[in-house]
């Protein structure tokens, strides 16, 4: 499939630095790691991969700006195109040993009447070696194959991902949670936890959950998926319906296909605002 300029150059950075995270993975015992806060770690793996994406992004896009979830911004804030990049999301999976983590990168643009938009977004798996990635108004796809949001219905059926509440996460965001979580369980098939945001909703694209939700999350996290999950059919919003764009803080994410997302994010949108 031939890719555009955008998506080659994010391809290859992806591939590249999964090339080495896949070295260390096999090594993770080995691995020097420091504490960011309780149950949020980064170790010498995610500094060496973003370095490598970094180095490869702005080696063939000298000009574009960045915001990474290590270094953070930088390139200042009147850009007009700015990469967002996680270079591995699902780092506690990662340090344990399961197969299940991803690198991240989203393509914003910055259009003349100051609105922004994601233009571009990749969700790679090297563990799995899965490509998930979209181009605004091209589609989203699985390595070379088409993605599609899943077609299912009823609430009975469908299977939901999430992000649990763990040590660094306020108290303020527990309690909403554990409402949407009440009301989901008498009614769905399942409810997944699975720690790595970015697959979470390259899954919903894919058609193998039905629907997506987390509170705060953050927009190295989420810009890729968003657009992946649109491009494949479906919905990605917050609680109050508005597609996210901007990302320039944490968001509320509810992610589903076209059938269910709605009665998902009115489920997310009472928790939060029930007194």
């Amino acid at each position: 499939m031939r890719l555009s300029p955008h998506m080659a150059v994010m391809q290859n950075a992806a591939q590249k630095a999964a090339r080495r995270l896949l070295r260390d993975f096999a090594e993770v015992e080995q691995l020097q790691v420091s504490i960011k806060g309780p149950g949020d770690f980064v170790s010498q793996a995610d500094l060496r991969a973003e370095t490598i994406i970094r180095e490869e992004l702005a080696r063939a896009r000298p000009g574009y700006a960045f915001l990474m979830e290590e270094s953070g911004p930088s390139g200042g804030d009147n850009w007009t195109w700015r990469w967002i990049v996680d270079p591995l999301d699902g780092t506690t999976n990662f340090l344990h040993g399961i197969p299940h983590w991803a690198i991240s990168i989203g393509l914003q643009r910055r259009l003349p009447d100051g609105t922004v938009e994601l233009v571009s977004g990749l969700v790679y798996n090297p563990a799995a070696n899965e490509m998930f990635w979209a181009e605004k108004g091209i589609g989203a796809f699985l390595n070379e194959r088409r993605l599609r949001v899943s077609a299912r219905r009823n609430m009975q059926e469908a299977v939901f991902a999430t992000g649990i509440p763990f040590a660094k996460v306020p108290s303020s965001k527990r309690l909403p949670f554990a409402r949407v979580l009440g009301a989901l369980m008498p009614q769905v098939a399942g409810i997944r936890r699975f720690g790595a945001a970015a697959l979470d909703l390259a899954w919903v694209a894919a058609g193998r959950y039905e629907g997506y939700w987390e509170f705060g999350i953050k927009p190295w996290d989420c810009a890729a998926g968003l657009l992946i999950v649109r491009e494949a059919g479906g919905h990605a919003t917050d609680p109050d319906g508005q597609e996210l764009h901007d990302l320039d803080d944490d968001v509320n994410v509810v992610a589903g296909n076209a059938q269910l997302h709605g009665t998902l994010r009115g489920i997310v949108h009472e928790a939060l605002n029930r007194e």
